[in-house]
C-alpha cells in the first residue's frame, strides 16, 4: 500500500498488517489507504465501549451510502436536478402541475430528476421527467406509503432508513434544485442547502424557489428572511443571491441550466480556488472580475491559469479553460455572483 497509507491504525501492529494483507489479497488497487482506514474504524468500533445501537447506525449508514454510490455510478456524467416539496399536494393542484411541468422541462434539456419518491410534489416531478430520467430517494416512514407509481419498480429507487444519509445523497448527486411549497421537511431542506452553500460546505449550485402562478409561498418566505434575518444582521443582502424565486417554469429551467453556460466546476488547489470554465474568458472580462469582486480576494488577482499538476494527476476536467485566485473562503454568496457574471447573468 506504499506511502499513501495514513497513520490511522488499530493500535495493534499484527492487526494492521492483517488488514494490509487482506486488501492486497482482495486485489483492490485504488484508494487502498481509504479502504484500510474504513476497516480500522470497523475494528475500533468493536474494541471500544460502544453500544449495539451505535454500531447498527454506522453499519446501516455505510451500507446505504455504498449502495447509493453504486446506483448513481452509471449516471455520474448526467446533470441531475432535485425537486423538493410537499407530499400532501394533490394531483389537481397548481403546485403539482408546476412540478410536473418542471420535471418535463428538465428532461427535455437532458437532465435527470431526483425526488423523495413519495406522493405529491415528489410524484409530480417524476411523472413529468419520466421514469427513464428519474431517481427516487425514498425514506422509510411508518405513516407514509411506499414509493410512488412512477418509480416504485425502478432500479433507480433507493430506500433509506436515515434522513442524514438520504440528505447527503441528495446534496452529493444534485447539480441544481427546485424547491416547491411544502411543510417542515421542505423548509428544512431549503435552509440546510443554503447553510451548506453559505458556509462553503457544499458546492455552489443553482437553487430555484418555484411556486405556481399567483402563489405567495416563497414571496412570503423571502419577506420573512429579509425582515427577520437580513433586517437583524443575521445574514447579508448578498446571501439572497443564492436563490432565485419564480413562478415561471421556463425561467426556472433557464436559471438552473444557465448556471452551467460558462461555469463548469470548482476545486481548491493549494491556497487557490480554480474555476473550470466552458470557454476562455476575455481580457476585458478578467479586468471586470478583478474590479467588481476584489472584495473576495485574499490577495493577488483573478487570472487565467493552466491546468494544475494536481488536476492533471487526477484527470480532473483537464481540457477546460480555467481562472484561479486566492479566495477568502467566506464570501460564498459573492462567489456565486462572480459565477453569474461569468455566465452573463448578473443579478438585478
Amino acid at each position: 500500500m506504499g506511502e499513501r497509507r495514513s497513520r490511522y491504525r488499530t493500535g495493534r501492529a499484527e492487526l494492521d498488517e492483517a488488514i494490509s494483507d487482506l486488501i492486497e489479497t482482495s486485489g483492490i488497487t485504488v484508494d487502498e489507504d481509504q479502504i484500510f482506514e474504513m476497516v480500522v474504524s470497523a475494528l475500533r468500533l468493536g474494541f471500544e465501549d460502544v453500544g449495539r445501537g451505535d454500531r447498527k447506525l454506522v453499519n446501516a449508514a455505510l451500507k446505504e451510502l455504498r449502495y447509493a454510490f453504486h446506483v448513481f455510478a452509471p449516471y455520474k456524467d448526467v446533470p441531475k436536478a432535485t425537486i423538493f416539496g410537499s407530499a400532501r399536494i394533490k394531483v389537481d393542484e397548481p403546485a403539482y402541475i408546476t412540478a410536473r411541468d418542471f420535471g418535463a422541462a428538465m428532461a427535455e434539456r437532458d437532465w435527470m430528476v431526483m425526488t423523495g419518491a413519495g406522493p405529491g410534489i415528489m410524484a409530480a416531478g417524476l411523472e413529468g421527467a419520466g421514469s427513464e430520467n428519474s431517481f427516487g430517494i425514498n425514506i422509510r416512514l411508518p405513516f407514509e406509503a411506499s414509493a410512488n407509481e412512477f418509480i416504485a419498480d425502478d432500479p433507480k429507487l433507493i430506500n433509506f432508513r436515515y434522513f442524514f444519509t438520504r440528505k447527503l445523497t441528495f446534496m452529493k448527486e444534485s447539480t441544481g434544485y427546485a424547491m416547491l411549497p411544502g411543510g417542515f421537511g421542505t423548509l428544512d431542506e431549503t435552509f440546510e442547502l443554503l447553510t451548506l452553500m453559505q458556509t462553503g460546505k457544499s458546492n455552489l449550485t443553482p437553487v430555484v424557489l418555484l411556486e405556481p402562478e399567483g402563489g405567495t409561498y416563497w414571496q412570503n418566505w423571502r419577506a420573512f428572511v429579509e425582515r427577520e434575518l437580513q433586517g437583524q444582521g443575521l445574514i447579508t443582502a448578498d446571501d439572497l443571491a443564492l436563490v432565485h424565486i419564480t413562478s415561471d417554469v421556463t425561467e426556472a429551467t433557464e436559471e438552473i441550466c444557465g448556471f452551467y453556460s460558462t461555469y463548469h466546476s470548482a476545486r481548491y488547489v493549494g491556497q487557490r480556488l480554480i474555476l473550470r470554465l466552458k470557454r476562455r474568458p476575455s481580457d476585458e472580462e478578467i479586468v471586470e472580475l478583478n474590479g467588481e469582486f476584489s472584495d473576495v480576494l485574499a490577495g493577488g488577482q483573478v487570472e487565467r491559469v493552466e491546468t494544475t499538476n494536481a488536476e492533471l494527476a487526477d484527470g480532473d476536467h483537464v481540457d477546460l479553460d480555467r481562472i484561479g485566485f486566492a479566495f477568502d473562503r467566506s464570501s460564498h454568496a459573492r462567489l456565486r455572483m462572480m459565477i453569474d457574471a461569468l455566465n452573463g447573468r448578473r443579478r438585478s
